[in-house]
């Protein structure tokens, strides 16, 4: 899978930008501030409808325009010459618009599946010692690459997580007797946040053991240690990859009942997926708090290679993305990085400086720079 040309209306700093793309590896270089890395965000956005950067959509859009447009040509791979048009409209403040070969989608998400993306960028360093949030948004981002239609189920969980928060709040100081028709409220909503918990759990539970392995082996060959990178999934419930789905169902109604006086009286859900966490550790020690600058980038790293190597192996070829990583790696660990990733279908790196970027990739460059964006014949300018 590999996106062949990329076409952008007032994206970002781009009034409009037309850039072809062929398979193997492409850099984008320029100065800070010149829009290389936006090419490889828009190319991002088209497969998971958000962006690596910021949450908001806003900042997407072109100051002074009212929506942008994305749209990229995929091809499905090098021995399969069929072509997909992927194209979305961002209209921040109001439902977007997404097409499939200029067919209008009646949900963006739909569009889903379409495009997958593997992204290493300078932010992944929160992976390792940031809060759990970025974590659980680490494993979530990957369940819905491997499986579109979880798209669907982490927004029902969202909601429903929303609509029981408010609840709750209202709730609030009232004491630990409820009214029936209080009670019978809560009740629903706690059947519904465990059903889509209960998804999302297993989703997470099942990835994060096909996951594990290659994370370890890809730690492994960047890093110059002994120690061994692991996984383990730490949530309240204690539920297991062998724990079925129907099980932590039923374990995450049972602990909302226990918690039921302390989450009223906080007003707030204190059991779910929302509440859990992945816990990276390097040997004996967890890595948050001990890991090295070093070895924390190197651990970010092999979670997006391993998440590489995983959509691999389901028979997925995802276009990887490195937005200015090799800026803040050193020579040896670009080197080992270079040589992991020389097999991909299709590279896409942005860098400021074309001598960060190792020369046995080669590839195709571009230079960035007040708006444009051309093809840089010397391959060491």
């Amino acid at each position: 899978m590999f996106v062949t040309h990329l076409s952008l209306a007032d994206f970002r700093s781009y009034a409009g930008a037309e850039v072809a793309l062929e398979p193997g590896v492409t850099t984008f270089t320029g100065a800070n501030g010149q829009g290389k890395t936006n090419l490889v965000e828009a190319v991002d956005y088209l497969a998971t409808l958000g962006s690596h950067r910021v949450s908001s959509e806003q900042p997407l859009v072109r100051h002074g325009a009212e929506r942008a447009i994305v749209r990229a040509r995929v091809q499905a791979g090098a021995d399969d010459t069929r072509q997909l048009l992927l194209e979305i409209e961002i209209l921040p403040g109001r439902q977007n618009k997404a097409s499939l070969n200029r067919a209008p989608l009646r949900r963006p998400r739909e569009l889903l599946g379409a495009l997958r993306t593997v992204v290493f960028s300078p932010e992944d360093l929160a992976l390792v010692k940031g809060d759990p949030s970025e974590r659980r948004r680490f494993l979530d981002e990957l369940i819905t690459t491997r499986w579109p239609r979880l798209a669907g189920v982490r927004a029902d969980y969202e909601r429903v997580l929303r609509q029981r928060s408010t609840l709750l709040k209202s709730l609030a100081g009232r004491g630990r007797t409820l009214r029936d028709d209080v009670e019978t409220t809560l009740g629903v909503w706690d059947e519904s946040l465990a059903r889509f918990g209960a998804e999302l759990m297993h989703a997470r539970l099942d990835t994060l053991a096909a996951l594990a392995p290659h994370v370890a082996d890809a730690y492994s060959a960047i890093a110059p240690t002994n120690n061994d990178a692991t996984l383990e999934y730490r949530c309240a419930i204690g539920a297991e990859v062998s724990t079925s789905q129907d099980e932590i169902e039923a374990r995450l109604i049972m602990a909302m009942g226990e918690r039921r006086a302390d989450e009223i009286q906080r007003g707030v859900c204190l059991v779910g997926p929302h509440r859990d966490d992945l816990v990276l550790a390097l040997g004996e020690l967890p890595a948050r708090g001990y890991a090295s600058h070093g070895e924390s980038w190197s651990f970010a790293l092999a979670l997006r290679l391993g998440a590489f190597a995983l959509l691999r192996a389901d028979g997925v070829e995802p276009v990887l993305i490195l937005d200015d990583v090799f800026a803040e790696l050193d020579q040896l660990r670009r080197e080992r990085l270079a040589g992991m990733i020389a097999e991909a279908e299709q590279v896409l790196i942005t860098a400021a400086v074309p001598h960060d970027v190792p020369a046995e990739l080669g590839g195709r460059r571009f230079r960035v720079g007040g708006g444009e964006v051309s093809e840089v014949n010397d391959a060491r300018p």
